[in-house]
């Protein structure tokens, strides 16, 4: 049996157009026909009724696609599965997060597991206040974590970022500025910022509480906050303000929280964190993903 004859069947089945399976097999109209026909001769009967611009499965074809493409499947991740093993990409990737694993970090997961089907990706949750713990400590192979971050990090490689947008900042609701459409960066010298413990590397305590606005002014330090929703109760009580990806307001809505947009400083990113040094083959072909990664709905 050829399998490129059954791999042409399965894309007719599916695309019910020659063309387009052309297309989809980067081959020309006529090596489709001439495989479907190579493989009907094999069978003894029509697996597809074609006219000049449609085509259908026969029954015989429709109980042919049935039984043939969950096997198809398994034969393809045989091979991806052997490919991964020789490659040391197959097994358990641990990937770290701080704060929500949004849609953006669940579809990387998802979408590394789709790609290494005999891999998987367990969860690794760090606290706001020890974002690099899991890797320092080796319970982490990569992080995917929130920016920018001012500065560099001991020990670890942050990068390729995965998708911008912009900042904001949480207030109580009750707030004097909760209710504004937005806030310029100067502003942020009114507002003492909560941020997180003195020990944490200092590019990780810019990122939430820095010390001067773009033009220099002194900002307040406030609370320091060990964890996320830590931080987010302070905010809801008027001990300060959060600095925040918007795009995370929607997984952290509260009715005692309002999100204000600040306009004027750098945007927020989703970055890759991973140890220094060579990375393994997992380590790499996670980070050649995230490189090469558009967010579902981006445009």
């Amino acid at each position: 049996m050829e399998l490129r004859e059954l791999e042409a069947f399965l894309a007719l089945a599916d695309e019910l157009h020659f063309g387009r399976a052309a297309e989809r097999l980067t081959v020309s109209q006529g090596r489709v026909s001439q495989l479907l026909a190579a493989l009907e001769r094999r069978i003894g009967g029509r697996l597809l009724e074609r006219t000049s611009r449609s085509a259908a499965l026969t029954p015989l074809g429709a109980r042919l696609l049935a039984d043939l493409r969950p096997a198809y499947a398994a034969l393809r991740n045989a091979v991806a599965g052997a490919a991964e093993e020789a490659r040391g990409v197959a097994g358990t990737l641990r990937l770290g997060f701080v704060g929500i694993p949004d849609s953006v970090f669940q579809e990387l997961a998802q979408t590394f597991r789709d790609r290494y089907p005999c891999s998987d990706v367990s969860i690794v949750e760090a606290p706001l206040a020890d974002p690099f713990g899991p890797l320092q400590r080796g319970e982490a192979d990569v992080m995917l974590l929130r920016g920018p971050l001012v500065g560099p990090v001991p020990g670890v490689q942050v990068g390729p970022a995965v998708c911008r947008g912009p900042r904001g900042l949480a207030l109580s609701a009750r707030h004097p500025l909760a209710g504004r459409d937005s806030l310029a960066a100067e502003e942020l010298a009114e507002v003492p910022l909560i941020g997180v413990p003195e020990d944490a590397p200092r590019a990780w305590r810019e990122l939430f509480a820095p010390e001067r606005t773009p033009a220099g002014r002194t900002i307040a330090s406030g609370c320091r906050a060990n964890t996320l929703q830590e931080a987010l109760s302070l905010a809801a009580a008027g001990r300060g303000g959060l600095l925040f990806g918007l795009e995370a307001a929607d997984y952290l809505f509260r009715r005692d929280i309002a999100f204000v947009p600040v306009d004027g400083l750098p945007d927020g990113n989703l970055s890759l964190v991973r140890p220094l040094g060579p990375p393994t083959p997992r380590v790499a072909a996670f980070a050649a993903l995230v490189a090469d990664f558009t967010p579902a709905g981006a445009g």
